[in-house]
Order: structure tokens, then sequence, then C-alpha cells
């Protein structure tokens, strides 16, 4: 099977693509369609440390309202931000 190369909405260039929708929902679809593989991981990793550092509770459904928002906010606006107070590991 041949990669399907989408251009990625948030790198700006032709990528690969997702190999599937990552969620249900029109939300999902429009990553598929919009959001390459590798920008996908990138908000994987964001959405990690936004969950890390704001000590989310993935069971509770406003945090579903959260990923959503961070979906937008990352991906398609690129108005993401680090929460407040966030200091990155630094590498040796």
């Amino acid at each position: 099977m041949t990669e399907r190369i989408i251009h990625c909405i948030k790198l700006k260039k032709d990528l690969p693509g997702l190999e599937a929708p990552p969620i249900p929902g029109p939300v999902g679809k429009k990553v598929f369609e919009q959001v390459s593989a590798e920008a996908w991981k990138m908000f994987e990793e964001h959405f990690i440390m936004v969950t890390n550092e704001n000590r989310l509770d993935l069971m509770d459904d406003s945090t579903n309202q959260i990923f959503f928002d961070q979906i937008e906010q990352f991906l398609f606006q690129d108005t993401a931000k680090p929460p407040s107070g966030y200091v990155p590991v630094q590498e040796k």
C-alpha cells in the first residue's frame, strides 16, 4: 500500500498522512484530512505535557473539552501555549 500524502496544515508542507482518523467524529475526520502523521505526533507530545502540567484527570469530562480546544489551537490555529509556569527539561 502506498503512503497517503497530504498538505499538512500545521507544518505547511506535503507529508505522509495518518493511516486512519485518530479520534472518532468530525474533528477526527478534519485531522485525518489536514494533519500529517508527524504533526499529530507533535500534538500528542504537547497534550501529554498539558495533561501533566495541569494535572488533568483523563476520566473527567471537562478534560475532553480541553483536549478538543488544544487540537484546534495547536494544529489549526497555531495559538497553543505551554501551561503557565512550564519549564522545559534541559537536555544534558
